[in-house]
């Protein structure tokens, strides 16, 4: 049942495992960090050195399981099993269950203060609206699944246009409890994700920003899809009414700081609020930019601005804009506003140079740093026309590794 493994001083052992307990024992390593091995290993030690024995585990359909012990392991594992009158499934099996009770899942971290990511660009047709949907999905997937997720360094093969297949990693989800906010009169953040716009004789987050509330802004929330995301993923819906914000907003006093007062009883419910931004660099951005400025005992980068573009020539005038608007608002107000990084979205390498030169350019400012990398692929636009979270439509396309990349990057 063992033979030497070639690249190490391990060896390679084959015994049995029920799926069950392999896969707890898979998901509970990502959570601490840590090879598989690592955790059987930790447990066969253990066990060997346990006065007493434990409860008989449920061994019942275990099917073949093989990983790398240290040299010697299995052997003294074998003969403290013999001693104690147990095969080795079942020993192995008492292992991993003593690894499991001895190394719990551990606390999701939650930020002291509720972090605000900014998604934003003046020009339309960007797919801010989607980036902000995916990056929320991503930050509140379930701590107990493993998911893929594509690794950071693909970016820097990407722009260097290799189109070969990308690599991933299966991870925990980041359990995070998110409000995404949809701060965009033409309601697409709240139509793709199968919600109703607010009426437009209702209460609205315009109101609230207005100082012309109708009720409690936290009645107006709406859960997404709580089978995939366990209650933690909410939305507060758009209305059309957002349209007037600009000249309401003009009333205001303060009105930089109208979004953060209509925010700030909800902030308390959620570790992060995303803001999709309107195609727009009036009042309305200048209050979203103020509401993702860095706050008082707030590390750099918690809070800030992510930037959607994509890889051809409008989307740079566009940024040039945006960026001299929020260097104004930190000039006059005397803020720090930070940049989270820009996302290259809709991006396919086979559109040629125009496409492959502009990503390398956007790779090339550096600060802010390119932070994503997202597809051109037909699983969003299904997920919006079916009116599901692209996360939990199609979970394992290409895009969905790529949101999941996108937010731990800016995690």
């Amino acid at each position: 049942m063992t033979s030497t493994a070639a690249a190490s001083d391990r060896e390679k052992v084959v015994s049995k495992l029920p799926g069950w307990l392999r896969q707890d024992l898979k998901i509970r390593a990502a959570q601490h960090g840590i090879e598989i091995q690592a955790a059987v290993e930790q447990g066969i030690t253990a066990w060997c050195n346990l006065a007493s024995a434990l409860d008989t585990v449920d061994t019942a359909g275990a099917d073949s399981f093989s990983t790398f012990l240290p040299a010697g392991q299995w052997e003294q594992f074998r003969g403290v099993a013999a001693d104690r009158g147990l095969s080795l499934i079942q020993g192995l099996a008492q292992s991993a269950h003593l690894w499991l009770d001895s190394n719990p899942a551990p606390d999701i971290e939650r930020p002291a203060v509720t972090r605000r990511f900014i998604v934003c660009n003046q020009k339309g047709g960007v797919g801010k609206t989607a980036i902000t949907a995916g990056t929320g999905e991503a930050l509140a997937e379930d701590p107990g699944t493993l998911h893929k997720v594509r690794i950071a360094k693909q970016l820097a093969v990407a722009a260097g246009g290799d189109d070969g297949p990308l690599e991933v990693e299966d991870l925990p989800g980041l359990g995070l409890r998110v409000l995404l906010v949809d701060f965009d009169p033409q309601c697409h953040l709240t139509n793709q994700l199968g919600a109703m716009p607010l009426p437009m004789n209702g209460d609205s987050l315009t109101n609230h920003m207005a100082g012309d509330p109708k009720g409690d802004l936290r009645d107006l929330v709406v859960s997404i899809d709580d089978e995939t995301f366990g209650g933690r993923l909410h939305l507060l819906p758009a209305c059309n009414d957002a349209f007037l914000l600009d000249v309401r907003l003009s009333a205001v006093r303060a009105r930089e700081a109208a979004l953060e007062r209509a925010l700030a009883p909800l902030e308390a419910d959620y570790d992060v609020i995303l803001v999709d931004c309107p195609p727009s660099l009036g009042l309305s951005m200048d209050a979203a930019a103020y509401y993702g400025r860095r706050r008082d005992g707030e590390k750099p980068g918690q809070s800030g601005a992510l930037i959607v573009v994509q890889a051809e020539d409008s989307s740079a005038d566009a940024y040039g804009l945006l960026t001299a608007q929020i260097d104004d608002l930190r000039s006059d107000l005397q803020i720090d506003i930070d940049y989270l990084g820009i996302v290259v979205n809709l991006y396919d390498g086979r559109r040629g140079y125009i496409a492959t030169s502009s990503l390398q350019g956007w790779v090339d400012i550096k600060d802010p740093r390119v932070v994503g990398l997202i597809g051109d692929l037909k699983e969003q636009k299904e997920a919006v026309r079916m009116k599901q979270p692209l996360l939990s439509y199609a979970p394992k396309s290409q895009q969905a590794i790529g949101m999941r990349a996108l937010a731990r990057e800016i995690s």
